[in-house]
C-alpha cells in the first residue's frame, strides 16, 4: 500500500553513547489461566503432540524459537481470587472451582508443580504472583515455603511427596496484581495496598531474603489515579520492592495513524512512572534503586472483550477467549514497543509480553493440528538477541506522520533503537516505518564504528497493513529479505510503508 510521497529518516549510532545493558528478563512473558492459555495451550494431555506431561511439544518448540526468558502466572485479574493450594497434591483430588475474574471453571488440573516443570522444560525463568485480593500475608508465605525451601517443614514436604523433591527455587514474585483496578477481585486504594504489599513483601524477605519482589503499579496510564497510585505505594514499600509494574494495551479503533503511534505514548508512561520514583526515592531519602517490570504489554481489542462480557458468559471450562489474530500493523506496534523498551532499559529491567499462547499470543494452538505464528511473533523474536548486549542512544531525525498524539504534535515516522555487544562486534538496529501510504528512506550514520559489514536484514511487511495469518495460511505474513547496504560507514535502507525492520552488523573489534 504505497501511495503517498517517500518520506526520510536520518540516525545516529555510536558506540559511546549508551542506554544500559539489556536485562535478558526484558524478553519475558506471562501465561494466564484464562481461556485457553494453559488449558489448550502449553498444557493439553489429550494432544497428539503433548510429551508424557501433557505439555505441547509443537508449543514449547515455538516458546524456544521466540526467545523468552522469564513466564509471569497465574495471573493475572485471575490471582486475586485464586487459592494456589487448590493446584498442587494428586490431580484428581484437587477441587473444581469458579473463576470471576474471566468467568470460567477452574479444574485445577494445572497448578505451581506442572507450571514450574514446564518451565524447566521451555528453559525459562519462573515469575511468580501472590493473591492479595482474597488472601494475603499467610497464603503468601505458605506458597513460599511450599516452593523454595527445601525440606524438614510440612509444606516443603509436602511438595516432595507431590513429586518435586529439590525446591523450585523462584526468585522473582509479584504481590498481587492491578489492585488498583474496580474490575479487580478485591481491589483497594493506594494507601491500603501499599500497606499489604510492604507487610507482605517483609515478610517474605523473612523466609528468603534472595527474592525479587514486583510491587503493582496503575493498571494503566489512563487510570484517574495515574502517579498518584505509584507515589503513595512506592513511598510505603521503596525499601522492600525492587520493581514497579507497568501495564499498557493498545488497540486500533479504526484510525490506523494514531494507532501506529502508540510507541510514543508508551515512551511517556514509562518517562512518567520513572520520574515518580526518582521523585519518592529523593522524597524518602531512600538509596534503593527500583526498576520498572513491564509485565504486561501487548495489543489487545479490550473493548471487543468487555463488550462480549457484558453480554454475558457461561460457566465454562477453558472457553475461546481473547483470542486476537493479529494483523502487519499489530506487528509494527509490537516492535514499536520493543524499541521503547529497549531505549528505556536503564529504568525496564523485566518486561512481560502479553500473553504467550492463544489468549492475545504470539503464538496460536489449535485443537487439531501444529501450532503457528502469528504476526507479533516476529518483531519479538527478532528483538530477543538483544539481550545481554547494550543498548545504544539512538538519535533520530524524520519526517512526521500525519497522525498525532496528546496535544497534536507529529509524530516522526520512524522510531529506531539499537543494540551492541562490544565482545564480539555484533550489532543490531531495529526500526519501524508508522508511515501508511508510504516508504522511508532510512541512512543510518555508523561512522563512529571501525569496519561495519553487513550481515542480514529483514522486514515484516505486507501489501495490505490489516494481512495477518490463519490456521489456513499459517505463513501468509512472515519475514522477508531486506535490500540494504553500508557505505562508507552509513547504512542505507528503504523501509516499506507500515514495516518492522531489523539489520544485523559486524563491526571490526580488533581493528580499531
Amino acid at each position: 500500500m504505497t501511495t503517498g510521497h517517500l518520506r526520510r529518516a536520518a540516525i545516529v549510532v555510536h558506540p559511546a553513547y549508551t542506554v544500559a545493558d539489556i536485562d535478558r528478563r526484558l524478553f519475558g512473558s506471562f501465561v494466564e489461566h484464562l481461556g485457553r492459555g494453559v488449558y489448550g495451550g502449553i498444557f493439553d494431555p489429550h494432544h497428539p503432540l503433548s510429551d508424557g506431561n501433557g505439555f505441547r511439544r509443537d508449543v514449547l518448540d515455538l516458546v524456544q524459537e521466540l526467545g523468552v526468558t522469564t513466564v509471569r502466572y497465574p495471573g493475572g485479574n485471575f490471582v486475586s481470587a485464586y487459592d494456589w493450594r487448590d493446584g498442587v497434591g494428586p490431580r484428581a483430588e484437587r477441587p473444581t472451582r469458579l473463576d470471576p475474574a474471566w468467568h470460567s471453571v477452574e479444574t485445577n488440573a494445572f497448578g505451581l508443580d506442572e507450571f514450574v516443570a514446564w518451565c524447566r522444560a521451555a528453559h525459562v525463568e519462573p515469575m511468580l504472583a501472590v493473591n492479595l485480593g482474597t488472601a494475603g500475608i499467610r497464603s503468601a508465605l505458605q506458597q513460599l515455603e511450599y516452593a523454595n525451601h527445601p525440606s524438614g517443614t510440612t509444606l516443603s514436604d509436602e511438595r516432595r511427596a507431590n513429586g518435586a523433591d529439590e525446591p523450585h527455587d523462584i526468585t522473582l514474585w509479584c504481590l498481587g496484581n492491578e489492585m488498583d483496578g474496580p474490575w479487580q477481585i478485591g481491589h483497594m486504594d493506594a494507601i491500603a495496598y501499599g500497606k499489604l504489599a510492604a507487610a507482605t513483601g517483609a515478610a517474605m524477605r523473612a523466609i528468603d531474603p534472595r527474592l525479587e519482589l514486583v510491587v503493582c503499579g496503575s493498571s494503566n496510564d489512563r487510570m484517574d489515579t495515574f502517579a498518584t497510585w505509584e507515589r503513595e505505594v512506592l513511598t510505603q514499600t521503596i525499601d522492600l520492592v525492587d520493581y514497579i509494574s507497568c501495564h499498557q494495551y493498545f488497540r486500533n479503533d479504526g484510525d490506523l495513524d494514531a494507532f501506529l503511534a502508540s510507541g510514543v505514548a508508551m515512551d511517556r508512561f514509562i518517562d512518567t512512572v520513572s520520574a515518580t520514583i526518582a521523585h519518592v526515592k529523593a522524597a524518602t531519602g531512600s538509596t534503593r534503586d527500583v526498576a520498572i517490570s513491564f509485565d504486561e504489554w501487548n495489543v489487545w481489542d479490550y473493548v471487543a472483550h468487555d463488550e462480549i462480557a457484558a453480554r454475558g458468559l457461561a460457566w465454562d471450562t477453558a472457553p475461546a477467549l481473547l483470542e486476537d489474530r493479529y494483523t502487519v500493523a499489530d506487528a509494527v506496534v509490537v516492535g514499536d514497543m520493543l524499541i521503547s523498551l529497549l531505549n528505556h532499559s536503564d529504568v525496564v529491567r523485566a518486561a512481560s509480553l502479553a500473553q504467550l499462547v492463544n489468549v492475545i499470543g504470539p503464538i496460536v494452538a489449535p485443537e487439531e493440528g501444529d501450532a503457528w505464528r502469528q504476526t507479533t511473533f516476529w518483531p519479538f523474536a527478532d528483538a530477543r538477541v538483544a539481550a545481554g548486549r547494550t543498548a545504544l542512544r539512538v538519535a533520530v531525525e524524520a519526517d512526521g506522520c500525519t497522525s498525532a498524539i496528546g496535544a497534536g504534535e507529529p509524530v516522526p515516522v520512524v522510531a529506531a533503537a539499537a543494540a551492541w555487544d562490544e565482545r564480539t562486534g555484533k550489532l543490531s538496529v531495529f526500526l519501524v516505518n508508522r508511515s501508511i501510504d508510504a516508504p522511508t528512506t532510512v541512512r543510518v550514520d555508523l561512522s563512529a564504528f571501525v569496519g561495519v559489514a553487513l550481515v542480514a536484514a529483514r522486514t515484516l511487511t505486507h501489501d495490505d497493513p490489516l494481512a495477518g495469518n490463519t490456521d489456513d495460511q499459517p505463513n501468509r505474513v512472515a519475514p522477508a529479505e531486506l535490500p540494504a547496504a553500508v557505505v562508507d560507514g552509513v547504512l542505507e535502507l528503504l523501509a516499506p510503508a507500515v514495516s518492522w525492520c531489523v539489520v544485523h552488523l559486524m563491526v571490526d573489534v580488533h581493528g580499531r
